[in-house]
């Protein structure tokens, strides 16, 4: 019982760790630079696969029931639904690839980041083409090397040094956190 609660606990601590990080936002054309993505990799590389999934999970409800959790304080299912709801989804996408690797592979650093990096290219690939979608729906269609530039390639650099500094995070801060 007293693991299940720390689990809990765990849980819904790093939910608002990755809410309170999106809130840290500089805008810059269609999707916000947020530390989002250092939050959704750190709870992954810290409290591990399964339980960094549940975070996202948890702040992923939380959004969708409306409480202002997402970037620029949004909240409610219409962001989710919105040009940049498919990050916030592909978010949940990494942290099944890494828990799946995990599971494969084990824990190693090796493993946390190949799967990070194979998951931050799966939220990108969904989370572009929801915004393809959604952006041609409301406001007309675009190309895909238009979306890739106003969506991705001014976060390659960026989210690589966020992932970064998760993997650094965990190597520091893993040992502390009760696995």
């Amino acid at each position: 019982m007293k693991r299940k609660t720390l689990d809990l606990a765990l849980c819904a601590l790093f939910s608002a760790v990755i809410a309170a990080c999106a809130w840290i936002s500089i805008p810059a054309g269609s999707v916000p630079f947020t530390l989002q993505t250092f939050a959704v990799f750190a709870a992954l590389g810290l409290l591990g696969g399964k339980r960094g999934t549940i975070s996202i999970a948890v702040y992923l409800l939380l959004g969708a029931v409306g409480l202002p959790v997402f970037a620029g304080f949004q909240g409610g299912i219409g962001a989710l639904l919105g040009t940049t709801g498919g990050y916030l989804v592909g978010f949940l996408l990494a942290g099944l690839v890494v828990w799946l690797a995990e599971a494969r592979f084990g824990t190693k650093t090796g493993v946390f980041v190949a799967a990070s990096v194979v998951g931050m290219l799966l939220c990108y690939a969904f989370g572009t083409a929801w915004f393809l979608v959604v952006y041609a729906r409301t406001k007309g269609a675009i190309t895909l090397a238009t979306a890739l530039g106003w969506c991705v390639l001014p976060f390659l650099l960026p989210d690589a040094a966020k992932l970064a500094l998760a993997v650094l995070v965990r190597a520091r801060l893993r040992r502390f956190v009760p696995v």
